[in-house]
C-alpha cells in the first residue's frame, strides 16, 4: 500500500466552475497517492485536461508529468482570451 500526500490546490478563473465548492483564494486540500503527478491531479479533480493552460507548483511552471510532493501548493490557470 502506498502512502498518501496532501497538496493544496487553487483553481483560477473559469476552472473554479469545474470543481463544486471551489472558492476564490481558498485552497482545496487533495489527498493523492505518493508518486502522483500533476496530470493525475487534473484527472482526480475531474477537470478537462484541455481546460488547463498553465500549472504552477510552489510558484514554478510545471507540466503534466511533474511529480507532486506532500505539502505542495498547486495553481491551475485556464487559457484566457482577450486583449487588444
Amino acid at each position: 500500500m502506498r502512502s498518501l500526500i496532501t497538496v493544496n490546490v487553487k483553481l483560477f478563473a473559469t476552472l473554479r466552475e469545474c470543481y463544486p465548492g471551489a472558492r476564490t483564494g481558498v485552497p482545496i486540500q487533495v489527498r493523492l497517492e505518493d508518486g502522483a503527478t500533476v496530470g493525475m491531479l487534473v484527472q482526480h479533480l475531474g477537470i478537462p485536461k484541455e481546460a488547463v493552460r498553465v500549472v504552477f507548483v510552489n510558484g514554478v511552471v510545471v507540466n503534466d508529468a511533474s511529480p507532486l510532493r506532500d505539502g505542495d501548493d498547486v495553481g491551475f490557470f485556464p487559457a484566457i482570451a482577450g486583449g487588444a
